[in-house]
């Protein structure tokens, strides 16, 4: 990644939101001043912070790497409510053609002064909602002609957790605890766990070893492994003790001895893993080779976009990841655009979609009305075969 490009635009970005907001603030020459000098300092640090292990070291490329991000949270902030605020305006002068409204600079002033606090805020409370520890949403998940002994089978899905420059070792430990507390019948990880290398990263990975559940822990990869060396990654995460699903699936008896019963557990590569190795592309169907015929099938694939393969395949449901929910507004109204799926339970001919709003984030530490989760999705026997809405605990 070349600096020279990203300072650039990051100068004529910040140059362009100074230019709308700084002049209107020159009866608050304090804040005036502020705003200028932040917006300045966010224009230098913000692009160092994405290069930083590459022009310092630790403590200090750490440090950059922090300021950076959280300064890259606060200009998608700033940025947007800027354009915001034009749009506003243009409104307003358009309105006072024809409307005997007080004259436009009052607005112009006030409106100034609220988009930097308003950044401010939002930023403060996507940092908090982001680097708190996932909440547990319950989610059941009613399956026609489900096996009794199935009824209740539990599967607690992470998803995007993305360890790397701000996600470290007591950030997966406490993500650790809270789902080994679920006591679930199978773990499920559906992607984009690393953001790096395992040379980087593998001591703060380590804590996915005590994950803790009947079955297991079953891995897919998702593209962010694409990024990071997947290969290498796989042979790390095999070690941890992990199952890593490649196009294939694996048979669990559930149940007590005497009656129990099958739910079959596929898991493809990411969507596009293609792109990076075509011995990995991604394949619904090739996962349920062998299969038995009456199994419970299962399907974690990192994008929701598998879905349709998964529906003509014959899967029950698929567990995916890859959009946080959009993460933070107003991105999160876009998302829908890329993926069929957001987030939540969805249903698609006869398949069930589950897709996470992830359980870390990715890039700047900042959720903002795209809470991360740890799932915890429960099948249940459906009422009757018209049953479709999805039911959450």
């Amino acid at each position: 990644m070349n600096l020279l490009p990203l300072l650039a635009m990051s100068a004529l970005l910040h140059t362009w939101i100074g230019l709308r907001l700084v002049p209107d603030l020159a009866a608050f020459p304090v804040g005036q001043a502020l705003v200028a000098s932040g917006l300045g300092l966010s224009a230098l640090l913000m692009p160092l912070g994405l290069v930083a292990g590459r022009v310092a070291r630790p403590p200090l490329a750490n440090v950059l790497t922090w300021l950076g991000l959280l300064l890259m949270g606060l200009f998608s902030s700033l940025l947007v409510l800027t354009v915001l605020r034009d749009a506003a305006l243009l409104l307003r002068w358009l309105a006072g053609l024809v409307l005997p409204l007080a004259p436009l600079q009052g607005f112009r002033a006030a409106s100034a002064e609220w988009v930097p606090l308003l950044a401010l805020l939002v930023t403060l409370l996507g940092f908090l909602n982001a680097r708190r520890t996932a909440a547990v949403v319950r989610v059941d998940v009613p399956i026609r002609d489900l096996p009794a002994a199935l009824h209740g089978f539990t599967v607690a899905q992470i998803s995007d957790v993305h360890v790397g420059p701000t996600i470290r070792l007591a950030y997966l430990q406490r993500i650790v605890r809270r789902v080994n507390a679920l006591g679930a019948d199978v773990v499920a990880i559906t992607g984009d766990l690393v953001d790096g290398k395992v040379g980087e990263l593998a001591r703060h990975v380590a804590p996915l070893a005590e994950l803790q559940s009947r079955h297991g822990t079953f891995f897919v990869t998702g593209n962010h492994e694409y990024y990071s060396g997947a290969q290498a990654w796989i042979v790390e995460l095999r070690r941890l003790g992990l199952t890593v699903l490649m196009n294939e699936h694996v048979v669990l008896r559930h149940g007590v001895a005497v009656a129990n019963a099958e739910l079959l557990l596929a898991g493809v590569t990411d969507f596009n893993a293609h792109h990076f190795d075509e011995s990995h592309r991604s394949d619904p169907a090739a996962a349920l080779l062998g299969a038995p015929q009456h199994a419970v099938r299962v399907l974690l694939a990192h994008q929701p976009r598998s879905a349709a393969a998964a529906a003509q395949a014959g899967f029950d449901l698929q567990l995916s990841g890859h959009t946080h929910g959009g993460q933070f507004w107003p991105w999160n109204l876009f998302v829908r655009f890329q993926q069929p799926f957001t987030s939540g339970l969805r249903r698609l001919q006869d398949l069930w979609v589950y897709t996470s709003r992830g359980t870390g984030y990715w890039g700047p530490p900042k959720r903002f009305g795209a809470p991360s989760e740890i799932t915890c999705l429960r099948l249940v026997l459906a009422a009757s075969p018209s049953a479709q809405e999805p039911v959450s605990r």
